[in-house]
């Protein structure tokens, strides 16, 4: 329960779904706690700092990252998790949206570590940081192009990052979750036809609520990680390994 007890932790995008539940575990572990989010339609305790990750980059993602060194300047767990899934058919798709999710799925997130690290750096932290991917940095859908280029960037920049910033002693690591139940699944998943389909994707046949993840992100966050660099985990029931399942005999979507 104190895995995480002397150190504080920033979380993006922690209002709701899978960076609320991180931000709550990262809490339970023993870590304080700064939330990040548009506005607090929310819940969790701890500090809140607002700000849209895909306005104009580096200014919007640095006034953010400042704010929440405000509320607390010994920050030294950081949680990149705010996201979007905005596609379109591909032949639709505008370049504004694949801007957009590109900005905020993969772009704020190299300004937060970017801004985080030097500071670490010139101090002497010996910093955690977790981005969040997805299973579509792997496996890709249609209608998703967008969203899935996002998140392979996402699990090249973790990589990359862990080779640049692991002599500093910072570690980087990624968690890519597969099919949770959020408030952005919830509608689709509310089609028990398509519900059924995809816990039969899924090897373990779960689809799990969104603190699936948490423990996934204190572990990696704590000193039992501290030999793991540059890994992406993903937190899916197998889903990502399973080339395809067979049909049964008595399948009834």
């Amino acid at each position: 329960m104190n895995l995480l007890a002397n150190h504080a932790a920033f979380v993006t995008g922690s209002t709701m779904g899978i960076g609320c539940e991180i931000a709550n575990h990262v809490a339970a572990a023993g870590a304080s706690v700064v939330r990040h989010g548009l506005d607090r339609a929310g819940g969790g305790d701890g500090d809140f700092v607002f700000g849209d990750l895909s306005a104009p980059l580096p200014d919007c993602a640095v006034r953010v990252a400042d704010a929440a060194l405000q509320c607390n300047p010994d920050i030294d767990l950081l949680v990149c998790n705010a996201g979007t899934y905005i596609d379109q058919p591909f032949l639709e798709l505008d370049f504004a949206t694949f801007d957009r999710t590109m900005r905020l799925n993969v772009y704020s997130q190299f300004v937060l570590v970017q801004h985080f690290a030097r500071r670490w750096v010139t101090a002497g932290v010996r910093g955690r940081i977790i981005l969040i991917g997805s299973i579509n940095g792997r496996l890709s859908e249609p209608t998703h192009v967008a969203y899935d280029t996002s998140k392979g960037a996402v699990e090249a920049l973790v990589r990359s990052l862990s080779v640049s910033l692991a002599p500093h002693g910072i570690r980087v690591n990624g968690i890519a979750p597969g099919l949770f139940r959020t408030p952005l699944t919830e509608p689709a998943l509310k089609d028990k036809r398509s519900l059924r389909w995809m816990e039969l994707h899924t090897p373990n046949g779960i689809v799990p609520g969104p603190d699936a993840a948490a423990g996934a992100a204190v572990f990696l966050l704590s000193d039992a990680a501290q030999h793991i660099h540059g890994q992406m985990i993903f937190v899916d029931g197998g889903m990502s390994i399973w080339q395809q399942p067979d049909v049964p005999e008595d399948w009834q979507p």
